[in-house]
């Protein structure tokens, strides 16, 4: 039987050597009152990776294909592959959130970080790498 180490997850990855699936805890900052709240990740379609979140405290809102969906703590959401989706913290507390991926999406999201070029040309190619693609802002 293989040993299982347990961590405080917070700013950390979760995934197994060769394995597909990613565990993350994450915390989006709200927003402030009256201003458009910043998304998280540019609306965008993975084409061959489902990805979702389950809500540990505060809001997350969720635009997926042409639906708006708001996710609080306790609650879970789903984006199944070849779904357009973007997301965000629409209140003025804090969200702190899981987000489950593939090393796919998780590998892009590193990219992403990394990029020098996030213009909306060099993010629609980086995506593209990634079996993403970048719809914009």
């Amino acid at each position: 039987m293989k040993k299982v180490t347990a961590f405080p997850l917070a700013g950390h990855l979760l995934s197994t050597t060769g394995g597909n699936l990613v565990m993350a805890e994450w915390t989006a900052e709200g927003c402030t009152e009256g201003a458009e709240p910043m998304k998280i990740a540019p609306l965008h379609i993975h084409r061959e990776d489902d990805e979702a979140w389950y809500v540990l405290e505060g809001t997350l809102a969720f635009r997926i294909d042409d639906q708006t969906v708001e996710a609080n703590a306790g609650d879970a959401v789903m984006v199944p592959r070849g779904a357009a989706h973007t997301y965000w913290n629409p209140k003025a507390e804090s969200a702190r959130y899981l987000l489950i991926m593939t090393v796919r999406i998780s590998e892009l999201i590193e990219a992403i970080h990394a990029a020098p070029d996030r213009s909306p040309e060099g993010l629609r190619k980086l995506f593209e790498k990634y079996e993403t693609e970048f719809i914009g802002w």
